[in-house]
């Protein structure tokens, strides 16, 4: 997993392009990303599936913020990204998200 980092030099805007890989979701047929950035909606942010298995997705973020987020696989299963730029405990669910930082 992976998250490529782009900021626009004429926005306060960071490209970023979240993937999950075939191997965190091998037998995904759908991949979404969940997050702060679309109030935590299942349906908002689907990624596409690459030839390679793989799942991707471009996003424009707002620079100098942080977001919480987790990957929801084929609707049911909550996966973290295993390379995010931190994580951090969510108590009432008992679970951990993944955070990126612009």
């Amino acid at each position: 997993m992976s998250i490529k980092k782009r900021y626009l030099k004429s926005k306060p805007i960071c490209k970023c392009t979240f993937t999950l890989p075939k191997d965190a979701a091998p037998k995904a047929e759908t991949v979404t990303l969940v997050g702060d950035f679309n109030d935590w909606s299942r349906e908002k942010t689907p990624m596409k599936r690459l030839k390679t298995g793989d799942f991707k997705l471009e996003m424009d973020l707002e620079a100098g913020q942080q977001y919480q987020y987790r990957y929801l696989i084929d609707g049911r299963v909550w996966e973290n990204d295993w390379e995010a730029d931190d994580y951090v405990q969510v108590p009432e669910l008992a679970v951990e998200n993944s955070v990126v930082r612009l």
